[in-house]
């Protein structure tokens, strides 16, 4: 249980995360309006563009969704040429997705605003405020989400 006089501060925080969660999104949201997308297609962008020749399977551990929840918005982002698929030169059940030229400087567009402002903050605040931070964030993550920290399983040659 909280404690009540506890719980005034813990509100100001959950603000805080609130409104810099809505200044960090502001950006991409409004560049992802543009084109009729919505987060989940940036998310998705981000995921393929970090981790080329992703596979579907490990896309759908990294979001935690499931195949039906990744179908319309995958299949979008296909039909505008932004993802390629691929089928795996080992094992042709499995689909490798890439970016294409155009999704990459869109993802570069949506997450580069991103970057940048992370950039200035951790500047502004110096190393060991950048450090908590990322303990923070990752302390958060590990203990809600703790399978989907896990890098995708790298695609043997």
């Amino acid at each position: 249980m909280i404690d009540p006089q506890e719980q005034a501060t813990l509100n100001q925080a959950l603000e805080l995360f609130h409104f810099a969660f809505r200044a960090f999104t502001l950006g991409p949201d409004a560049v992802l309006a543009e084109q009729g997308l919505q987060r989940v297609h940036h998310r998705i962008l981000y995921f393929v563009g970090r981790y080329p020749d992703l596979s579907i399977n490990d896309l759908l551990g990294i979001l935690s969704v499931s195949k039906q929840a990744l179908n319309a918005p995958l299949r979008r982002l296909l039909e505008l040429n932004l993802i390629q698929a691929s089928q795996d030169p080992q094992d042709r059940r499995i689909k490798r997705l890439q970016l294409t030229e155009t999704g990459h400087q869109l993802e570069q567009r949506l997450s580069g605003s991103q970057r940048e402002l992370m950039a200035r903050v951790f500047a502004h605040h110096g190393a060991p405020s950048e450090a908590a931070w990322r303990e923070i964030m990752g302390t958060i993550a590990d203990w809600q989400l703790p399978a989907v920290r896990r890098a995708p399983t790298p695609r043997a040659e």
